[in-house]
C-alpha cells in the first residue's frame, strides 16, 4: 500500500495495477506526468486525483479520456469546451456528451457522433437539438 511518503518508483508501480491507487499519492507525485499517466491508462478516473495542473492540460485529458470517456468530468471547463476533447470523449463512451459545455451538446456533428457511439447519449443533446433529431 502506498502513502503519503512513497517514492516515486513505489507509487508508479502501484498505479500500473491500480490506477486508483494514486488516490494515496503525495501531491508532488499526483502532479508528477509519469505517475499519473500510468495510473490514467489503468483507469481513466484517477484523472480525478491528478493536480489541477493535469487535468487542465490538453494533451493529458487527451489520452485520459481515450481511455475512459467519462473522465471528461474531471477535466477544466475550458476543455469541457474544447471539440477535439470532447469528441475523443464520445468516441470511447457517448454518454461523454452529458459532462460537455452547453455550445457543444448543442453541436449537430458532436451529438450525432455520440448518438452513433450510444444512442442514449441524445437524451444529453441540448433541448433544442433533442427535439429536432427525434422527429
Amino acid at each position: 500500500m502506498i502513502n503519503k511518503n512513497s517514492t516515486k518508483g513505489e507509487v508508479l508501480e502501484a498505479v500500473k495495477h491500480k490506477g486508483y491507487a494514486l488516490c494515496y499519492a503525495s501531491e508532488e507525485l499526483r502532479n508528477d506526468r509519469d505517475v499519473v499517466l500510468e495510473a490514467i491508462k489503468q483507469y481513466g478516473y484517477a484523472l480525478y486525483y491528478a493536480s489541477e495542473k493535469l487535468r487542465a492540460d490538453r494533451e493529458f485529458v487527451l489520452k485520459a479520456v481515450k481511455q475512459n470517456g467519462l473522465a471528461l468530468y474531471y477535466t477544466s471547463e475550458v476543455l469541457k469546451a474544447d471539440r477535439d476533447v470532447v469528441m475523443e470523449a464520445i468516441k470511447q463512451d457517448g454518454r461523454a456528451l452529458y459532462y460537455a459545455s452547453d455550445v457543444l451538446r448543442a453541436d449537430r456533428e458532436i451529438v450525432r457522433a455520440a448518438i452513433k457511439q450510444d444512442e442514449y447519449a441524445l437524451m444529453y443533446a441540448s433541448d433544442e437539438l433533442r427535439k429536432e433529431l427525434n422527429k
